[in-house]
């Protein structure tokens, strides 16, 4: 029988060292970087097209989407006092034209903070302090669709403390495109319990280990625990890693690599309605699924690399609750998985899905019909550019 081990609270910037299980209990930032500053923003723009709305860029909800008139267009998102910045996500909704070129302008002062040639998804530029902030469709063809403009400050991007000292590396904002590519680890920090975590949890490309007994049991301790609003970056998890990562409520993952998924990589608990998002990283060796999302609202995949699991991302299609969940995944690279993803359209599920690769052959959507707690869901089948699966063949390339 495993013996569990109690998690120990230790002062902000304590150090991990082998054998301990450590807490960081930092001061969350009022906009951290799981904060999307754009909720609760106002939105204006230079062209609309009929049926479509400026708001629906900020309302949280990937289901709806502003389109300009023709190719080109602005599409904008302000408050009433300056507000920092220093990245934005813009999500495409499926069916819609193409962007070729683009800009995100500061509108206050009409300098360009990033421009690009190609759809973007995650923008990082200089810290720019800001009233209103214009993502500019310079080219493109038909008419793009912008589900969401997000918006996030620096706040919670940098870590004010670490697990070790002098964390080596600093976060990845654009993840960039995987390639399959495993990172090297600068060292390896013996643990024997969940970690805890509220803030941000810079681990320094260090190795974590060890949880749980690598297997599927479900009652198994998570490696880290994220409070609501947490980031955890830069962390590689050993084998056996229990149960992953637990976010408690929205959380960021940027960075987090998993050399071996045992149970699950990561648990979505989140009850806000939020985004929680996972950032670059990538995992390996999954019977079953990586990432699971109890809770409600949306994760948000971009630049992660997954080999050899069942699933990338599943909505529980049992939980105790039954919440409509959605799911956004971009720029992945999987190989030898069997699903990218498993949603309950029964329940309203959306799985948004763009520029993936497929190594070998996957079901890109898969739709189940969600049940109650202690039933099992059954297989609906899969499901193409309609409502719960917005996804189209020309967005997947299979090698």
């Amino acid at each position: 029988m495993r013996r569990k081990v109690a998690s120990r609270w230790l002062a902000a910037g304590a150090a991990v060292v082998a054998g301990t299980v450590v807490a960081l209990a930092l001061q969350i930032p009022s906009a951290s970087a799981a904060t999307n500053l754009s909720l609760g923003a106002g939105a204006d723009g230079s062209s609309k097209a009929s049926g479509t709305s400026y708001g629906n860029v900020i309302d949280g909800n990937a289901s709806t989407y502003w389109s300009p008139s023709g190719p080109t267009g602005t599409v904008s998102v302000k408050w009433d006092s300056a507000t920092t910045l220093s990245s934005a996500v813009i999500v495409q909704a499926s069916g819609g034209g193409s962007i070729s070129g683009w800009q995100l302008k500061n509108y206050d002062t009409g300098a360009v903070l990033a421009s690009g040639s190609s759809a973007p998804s995650t923008i990082t530029f200089s810290s720019t302090s800001l009233k209103k902030v214009s993502f500019v469709i310079t080219s493109g063809s038909g008419t793009p669709r912008i589900a969401e403009f997000e918006t996030y400050s620096s706040g919670g991007s940098n870590p004010t403390t670490g697990p070790t000292s002098g964390p080596t590396s600093s976060p990845t904002s654009n993840p960039g495109t995987p390639t399959g590519a495993w990172p090297s680890s600068t060292g390896s920090v013996n643990i024997s319990g969940t970690v805890n975590v509220s803030g941000t949890f810079d681990g320094g490309m260090k190795t974590y280990c060890c949880v749980g007994d690598g297997g599927q049991g479900e009652s198994q301790d998570p490696m880290f625990k994220i409070a609501n609003g947490g980031t955890l970056q830069n962390v590689i998890l050993g084998s056996p890693a229990g149960d992953g990562v637990h976010c408690e409520g929205t959380c960021t993952l940027r960075n987090v690599w998993w050399n071996d998924i045992g149970e699950d990589a990561a648990t979505f608990k989140q009850t806000n309605g939020g985004t929680s998002y996972v950032i670059g990283g990538g995992a390996r060796s999954g019977s079953d699924k990586a990432f699971q999302h109890n809770g409600n609202g949306t994760v948000n995949i971009s630049g992660f690399y997954l080999k050899g699991s069942g699933k990338l991302y599943r909505a529980c299609g049992n939980c105790s609750t039954s919440y409509t969940r959605n799911v956004r995944i971009d720029n992945v690279l999987v190989d030898d998985i069997d699903m990218l993803a498993g949603i309950n359209s029964n329940w309203n599920d959306t799985a948004t899905i763009t520029r993936v690769v497929v190594i070998g052959s996957a079901t890109i959507c898969g739709k189940y019909k969600g049940v109650p707690k202690g039933s099992e869901p059954s297989y609906l089948g899969e499901g193409w550019n309609d409502a719960n699966c917005k996804v189209n063949r020309s967005d997947v390339t299979f090698r």
